[in-house]
């Protein structure tokens, strides 16, 4: 990838800069220096799109699985549509082209460059926003909630619920630095973002993320930096530590449980015990996985079993039906972390967290807003979120959706948003 710009794309940013619709603050682009702010843009050399075809056509195939379901993983089949769509039909500088239409930035934050998308909204008083993506992940899972956010009149809503939008990529992870020492764990991630916006000169903020986005925005919110007004998790940490660890240990559920309550023990207890095995891998020995940077195939298949509900809708996009995402939608996710080469430099952050309970309350003391998509990884009873997040200003249960909420059913996750940050808005 290149960081340069042609011509054509620097005037660009220059006149929309110009006509205030640029993503900086008064200042434009701060002057050179570790604080500097600089202009990105996406250029993939010809020669690595090729090779990544002649990986495609070289695959050596296994046989195929011995069951007729996934239980044994993702499916020989599912696999074999995929790379013959990617190899064939894919066409990754649409992709590409939609990444460059959008205001990108690299900034140096605590030693490590950090890539972001900034789009600020026409509206007075929009209300700023740092959205995390996770893992298996990139920007491309948050690219349509931006202009929902960013220019709501347009999609059926008011002014009065406009968002300035930044979307970075963790580090590691698409076009962010490549940590070389340990230490760039989610603690630290949540510390740079609060700095990133800083940078960008918002003085009141709020945070979102599923994933590695929900962690990492659960632990801004138990930094509590005064600039962050409130937080919104799509994957809320709520399980108590008793309950978690009994699910870890494939225990049965404890006595006393409410309905809503033992749902979310036994998928969680799934996840441990059955869904999560990519998990272990990459808390433990990540840097074992050579065989997902060199083949491409390797890399697609670790990348859809990421849980059952989500690789079951996979399977059904790549056999035709309609379903909230498309075969492109899941190549250009997976294709971002292909030619950028940061599958093993994704994979540490498992292995940075490990130990340290993803799915448990963090103590969130500021205010929080939670969306129940249906098939995520497990449903969040409200009465374990009210205890998890005592300031929670928001509750909802949705009709579908599921763990990529943003990407998968971007119109109910942008409502949820407007809804679940409407009550901080007079404090911006």
């Amino acid at each position: 990838m290149s960081a340069s710009l042609s011509p054509t794309r620097r005037e660009l940013l220059a006149a929309t800069a110009a006509a205030g619709a640029m993503s900086m603050l008064p200042g434009a682009l701060h002057a050179a220096g570790s604080d500097s702010i600089r202009p990105f843009t996406v250029n993939t050399p010809k020669e690595k799109l090729a090779d990544l075809r002649r990986r495609l056509a070289s695959t050596q195939w296994p046989e195929q699985e011995t069951v007729t379901d996934a239980t044994q993983g993702v499916q020989l089949a599912t696999m074999q549509k995929l790379a013959s769509y990617w190899a064939t039909d894919y066409d990754w500088s649409r992709c590409e082209a939609q990444l460059a239409a959008l205001p990108n930035f690299i900034t140096e934050v605590d030693g490590l460059d950090i890539h972001f998308i900034h789009v600020r909204s026409k509206h007075e008083n929009a209300m700023p926003v740092i959205v995390t993506h996770g893992w298996p992940g990139s920007v491309v899972e948050q690219l349509k909630i931006i202009d929902p956010l960013t220019n709501p009149t347009a999609h059926g809503g008011s002014a009065a619920d406009a968002f300035d939008v930044v979307i970075p990529s963790i580090p590691g992870y698409g076009f962010s630095g490549k940590p070389t020492t340990t230490g760039w764990g989610p603690e630290r991630i949540a510390q740079a973002w609060t700095t990133l916006m800083r940078r960008l000169g918002y003085k009141h903020f709020v945070a979102q993320g599923g994933d590695w986005g929900a962690i990492v925005t659960d632990l801004m919110g138990l930094q509590a930096p005064p600039e962050l007004l409130g937080i919104h998790t799509n994957m809320p940490g709520i399980f108590p530590a008793d309950i978690d660890g009994a699910a870890f240990s494939g225990a049965p559920a404890p006595s006393g449980l409410s309905a809503d309550e033992k749902l979310a023990y036994d998928r969680l207890q799934f996840v441990y015990q059955k869904g999560i095995a990519y998990g272990f891998q990459m808390g433990l020995r990540p840097q074992t996985l050579y065989g997902i940077a060199d083949s491409p195939v390797g890399l697609a298949a670790y990348f859809l079993d990421h849980d059952a509900r989500s690789y079951e809708l996979i399977a059904r996009v790549f056999d035709g039906q309609s379903e909230g995402l498309t075969r492109d939608d899941i190549l250009d996710n997976i294709t971002i972390t292909w030619l950028t080469n940061t599958a093993l430099s994704g994979a540490r952050l498992y292995w940075e967290y490990w130990g340290k309970g993803y799915f448990n309350a963090k103590g969130v003391s500021i205010p929080a807003a939670v969306s129940v998509f249906p098939d995520e990884l497990y449903p969040a009873p409200r009465s374990w979120t009210e205890r998890a997040y005592p300031k929670l200003i928001h509750y909802n249960r949705l009709p579908k959706g599921g763990h990529f909420a943003a990407w998968e059913q971007p119109e109910l996750f942008c409502d949820e948003v407007r809804a679940g940050f409407r009550s901080l808005r007079p404090q911006i």
